[in-house]
C-alpha cells in the first residue's frame, strides 16, 4: 500500500475524531452554543455562503435569466486588459482610499482626543453628537449638494456672484476639476463613523493610574502621554477603527452617485463599487460583477491584514 492510500484512512479517522471532540464540546457548553447559534446561522446564510457563491460566479458568464456558463479566467482577463473604465475606477478607488482612509482615521482620532479632554460631560456629549451627526444621517451629503448647486441658488455660486468673483454659475458636479475635490471633502466630512465612537470609548476607558505612573517615569508632555500611554492602552479600538475606516473607504459609492450622478462626468469619481453596481444591477452581468466583487474582497482582506500587522507594533 503506497503513502497516498495510507493517507486517506488517516484523514478520515482524524476527521471523525475532530467531529466527535466538537460534539462533546458542544454538549458540554450547550448554553453558550445556543446563544451564539442565531448569529452563526445569520452569518452563514447572509455572509459566508453569498461570498462563496460570488467567488464561484466570477468564473462564469451569468445574466440571471440563463444558467451560468463557465468561462474560466475570462472575466478577470477582460477586467484588466479590455475594460478601461475598470482601470480608471481602480485608480479613483485608491485615490479615495489613500486620502479619505488615513486622513479620516487620524482626523477622527485627533478630534476624539480633543473632545475627551472636555471636562463638562454635557458639552462633551454634545460635541460627540455634533461630529458623529453626518454619519447618523445617511443623507447628510444633501447639504453639500445644496451648497454646490450648479445654479444661482446654490450657496457657493450665490456668494461668489455677490462678491463679483464670477459672472455666471459654476457647474461644480458637471466639471471633473471641481467634482473630484468636492467629493473628497464630502467623504472626509462623513468619515467619522463607528471608528470615531470607538476612539471616544477607548479614551474614556484608559486607566488614569497609567498617566500618573508615566509622569513618574519621565513622560513630559501630552504628546508623549498619547504615544506611550494612551495609544498602547486602546489598541483594540485603534484596530477596530482602522478596519472600519479602510472598509468604508473602499466601499464608497452611494454618496458619490447622489452628488455627481451615475455615472459621473468623465467617470471622474467612478469607483470599483460603482463599476460593480453598474454591471450587477444595471446590465445584469452577474458573472462579471462577481469577478469585480471578488477582486475588491481580496484587496480589502489584504489591507486589513496589513493594518493588523502595523497596529500590532504599537506600544511594543
Amino acid at each position: 500500500m503506497d503513502k497516498k492510500t495510507k493517507l486517506v484512512p488517516l484523514l478520515i479517522s482524524y476527521g471523525k475524531l475532530r467531529f466527535k471532540q466538537l460534539g462533546t464540546e458542544m454538549k458540554k457548553n450547550r448554553s453558550a452554543y445556543l446563544l451564539i447559534a442565531p448569529y452563526c446561522i445569520l452569518f452563514l446564510m447572509f455572509y459566508l455562503i453569498p461570498v462563496c457563491i460570488s467567488i464561484g460566479l466570477g468564473f462564469t458568464n451569468f445574466n440571471v435569466l440563463e444558467p451560468p456558463k463557465f468561462v474560466g479566467l475570462q472575466n478577470y482577463i477582460d477586467l484588466f486588459f479590455a475594460d478601461d473604465i475598470f482601470l480608471k475606477a481602480v485608480k479613483n478607488t485608491f485615490v479615495f482610499a489613500v486620502i479619505t482612509g488615513p486622513v479620516g482615521y487620524f482626523m477622527a482620532l485627533f478630534i476624539a482626543w480633543m473632545i475627551n479632554d472636555i471636562k463638562n460631560q454635557k458639552l462633551r456629549a454634545f460635541m460627540t453628537l455634533l461630529f458623529y451627526a453626518p454619519t447618523i444621517s445617511g443623507q447628510a451629503y444633501i447639504i453639500w449638494k445644496f451648497i454646490f448647486s450648479s445654479d444661482i441658488y446654490g450657496i457657493a455660486n450665490g456668494w461668489l456672484m455677490r462678491l463679483g468673483a464670477i459672472s455666471q454659475p459654476i457647474l461644480y458636479f458637471e466639471d471633473a476639476a471641481y467634482c473630484t475635490p468636492i467629493s473628497i471633502i464630502v467623504i472626509l466630512w462623513m468619515s467619522m463613523g463607528t471608528g470615531f465612537l470607538s476612539f471616544i470609548a477607548g479614551l474614556q476607558n484608559v486607566d488614569r493610574s497609567l498617566y500618573e505612573a508615566g509622569y513618574m517615569d519621565g513622560v513630559k508632555n501630552r504628546f508623549q502621554e498619547l504615544w506611550y500611554i494612551t495609544l498602547p492602552a486602546m489598541k483594540e479600538q485603534l484596530m477596530f477603527g482602522a478596519v472600519m475606516t479602510v472598509t468604508s473607504s473602499f466601499a464608497i459609492h452611494d454618496q458619490l452617485a447622489a452628488l455627481a450622478g451615475f455615472p459621473s462626468v468623465k467617470y471622474c469619481v467612478h469607483t470599483v463599487v460603482s463599476h460593480l453596481v453598474d454591471y450587477g444591477t444595471v446590465r445584469f452581468e452577474m458573472g462579471y460583477a462577481s469577478a469585480i466583487a471578488t477582486l475588491l474582497f481580496i484587496v480589502m482582506l489584504g489591507c486589513n491584514k496589513l493594518i493588523q500587522n502595523v497596529l500590532g507594533k504599537v506600544g511594543r
